[in-house]
């Protein structure tokens, strides 16, 4: 392993501030634990919950843990907010609402293993071809419909970019790699535990030699909409070149480049430990409003020519980056997640 230093090209990381979003997020999950427990202990038949969603869409939510030593919980049935509210209302008119529910549930731990899918197009440069640049999206989905939007688009933009340079007989420099993880809706499992095999821990920024050698990792994960831009993930180092490489996609409503940050998808994995990793920014479509975890995210909800769109970009990102003299610019190394606890 190499030891973590310091990199002083790019700009300073900035100091991470607390996240009011993952806070919430962790206040809900340690209630529900605790109401769990006290509905276990009090014996109850079934949970009925009103789902988020409104005009038949249901997003759905996962009431416990996918841990297999996780205890159980009472059985639970989420509704369309239509069907809760009848009930709601049939209860406080006085009437006898009675349900009954079937429920089939199968747990499979033969194999609790996830695995990833990569394959990569060889660089052909004497000195540059075991640098590597890296592009994918998560192919797992939520259980509420096919996982279309979520995240089959962003898995097919990938594979057709890979194709896009297939197909014109691209011999790179750097070698390409794409990959497409398993187990990101459980917590960016797929994506970790690569990085952590292969370039890093980022608990103790203990880093492996893979690590100096990685470029930049390209995500692709919101949804059917066209690619408007990209995040710099506070790398601002990497905004003079990401300008110039969407100039020629202005007609197509590319332009812009953003010092913000955004998370929750497998981009973040790399970044922990030094690695330059970008999401780019999409047309929100329904994606948010109707789509993203819930029962409308189906093929039919799939934009054919925004997908083409973005798979002519990030094919054009990726031969930018593998083409380039030098690496892409880094931020300086973060704090090991461990001495931040």
């Amino acid at each position: 392993m190499a030891k973590a230093t310091a990199q002083a090209t790019g700009a300073p990381r900035r100091n991470p501030s607390g996240n009011p979003q993952m806070a919430a997020l962790m206040r809900t999950r340690t209630f529900r634990t605790k109401l769990s427990a006290f509905l276990r202990e009090e014996n109850v038949g079934l949970i009925l919950s009103q789902a988020r969603g409104t005009d038949g869409t249901v997003f759905t939510t996962n009431g416990a843990s996918y841990a297999d030593t996780a205890k159980a919980v009472a059985p639970e049935l989420e509704t369309s907010g239509e069907d809760y509210l009848r009930i709601v209302r049939l209860l406080k008119a006085g009437q006898k609402v009675e349900m009954e529910a079937d429920i089939k549930t199968r747990f499979i731990t033969n194999d609790l293993q996830g695995y990833n899918v990569v394959a990569e197009i060889a660089g052909t440069d004497k000195k540059l071809k075991d640098q590597v640049v890296m592009i994918g999206g998560h192919f797992d989905s939520w259980q509420g419909a096919t996982g279309a939007t979520d995240n089959a688009a962003g898995s097919a933009v990938m594979m057709e970019a890979m194709r896009i340079l297939k197909a014109i007989n691209f011999k790179p420099k750097r070698t390409i790699r794409i990959a497409l993880w398993s187990s990101e809706e459980q917590g960016l499992f797929g994506s970790r535990n690569y990085v952590l095999n292969h370039f890093g821990d980022p608990k103790t920024m203990q880093l492996k030699t893979e690590q100096e050698k990685l470029s930049a990792y390209y995500n692709l994960d919101n949804g059917t909409g066209k690619i408007r831009g990209v995040f710099m993930q506070g790398n601002d180092a990497v905004a003079p070149i990401f300008k110039a490489w969407l100039e020629p996609f202005k007609d197509l409503g590319a332009t812009t480049v953003t010092i913000r940050n955004t998370g929750s998808t497998d981009h973040v994995s790399f970044d922990a430990v030094g690695i330059p990793g970008f999401q780019f920014i999409q047309d929100p479509m329904d994606y948010f409003a109707r789509t993203h975890h819930s029962n409308q995210d189906t093929y039919d909800r799939l934009v054919e020519d925004d997908l083409k769109q973005a798979a002519t970009i990030v094919a054009s990102f990726v031969y930018n980056t593998s083409q380039r003299e030098q690496m892409m610019p880094r931020k300086e190394l973060p704090k090991a997640t461990a001495a931040l606890n």
